[in-house]
């Protein structure tokens, strides 16, 4: 397994399910040797990909547990277990642990919108708590609440809370906290991961991932090397997939449909309030694939 507490090529991924909408065992598994064999060396579950505000709790462990018993010791197996409430956070992050996982996934509290002081004190809580690696989401987007810098940096003491997957948009606030600190920072958006890695981030946590795991190591590899005319040209190649997966209607619901393109997986079920996407924007994803060199099963 990766050295990194959760990887440096990681895929936030999506949760297979039957026609009738259950969880396909068969699916999750497939998916997993599907990362595996395109360079992934991490993975997170139970993350907004994952569809995570649809699964019941019951579901999100059971999905740990399959997970981490498909990868092994072959991928980090991140476990997402945020939640607005602080409580249910710190059940959930115990389950996750009992289940298997190799380190947690914590948003910020969403809906509820706390101050910054409340941000601060609902994430040393879930820490203290916890007895696994934490990998912070800042996703304000969907959340309504961003991690400030200054509150990333007080986080950064403490001793479980390593990393930051940073969906915010904001490569200033990024750079500023990782002068400040040793937090491990991840792109959470594929339109930044170049961007994010040529100043300094460790990784990545993508959903593009699904389909273009190995182009993520070569440009990972690329920027290790100070080869920033590779990681261009990868970065540059992918643009038509990653419009397909995340700008035609949202990505868990076309990561689904691409993985069916690349027979990995047999449905692109999603749960209600998701719909599949109506046939132009199939065509889309396959128009996207194409342009971008990939194509075949795994």
């Amino acid at each position: 397994m990766t050295t990194s507490p959760f990887g440096r090529v990681v895929t936030a991924m999506v949760t297979p399910m039957t026609p009738d909408g259950a969880v396909d065992a068969q699916g999750v598994a497939a998916v997993v040797e599907h990362l595996i064999a395109t360079g992934h060396d991490g993975v997170v579950v139970n993350g907004t990909t994952g569809e995570s505000p649809t699964l019941s709790s019951a579901e999100s462990i059971a999905m740990v547990e399959t997970v981490k018993r498909a990868a092994g010791d072959r991928l980090a197996v991140t476990a997402g277990v945020g939640s607005n409430n602080t409580a249910h956070a710190i059940e959930m992050a115990a389950a996750a642990t009992r289940a298997g996982a190799d380190a947690l996934l914590v948003v910020s509290p969403y809906y509820n919108k706390p101050t910054q002081a409340g941000l601060l004190a609902h994430t040393r809580a879930i820490a203290d708590a916890a007895k696994l690696p934490i990998l912070l989401y800042d996703i304000p987007g969907r959340t309504a609440t961003p991690f400030a810098v200054e509150t990333l940096i007080a986080l950064a003491d403490h001793d479980r809370i390593l990393g930051v997957k940073d969906a915010k948009g904001d490569l200033w606030a990024a750079s500023e906290v990782m002068a400040a600190t040793d937090l491990l920072w991840y792109s959470g958006a594929d339109e930044h991961n170049l961007a994010h890695l040529a100043q300094g981030a460790h990784g990545i946590v993508s959903v593009v991932g699904h389909v273009a795991g190995r182009d993520y190591a070569d440009m990972i590899a690329a920027v290790d090397a100070g080869d920033l005319a590779t990681a261009r040209e990868i970065h540059h190649r992918l643009i038509p997939v990653t419009n397909a997966l995340m700008s035609t209607s949202q990505g868990a619901i076309m990561a689904k449909a691409a993985l069916v393109e690349l027979g990995v997986i047999s449905h692109a079920t999603v749960r209600l309030p998701y719909v599949e996407g109506p046939a132009e924007h199939l065509e889309i994803v396959r128009n996207g694939l194409a342009a971008s060199g990939i194509g075949g099963a795994a």
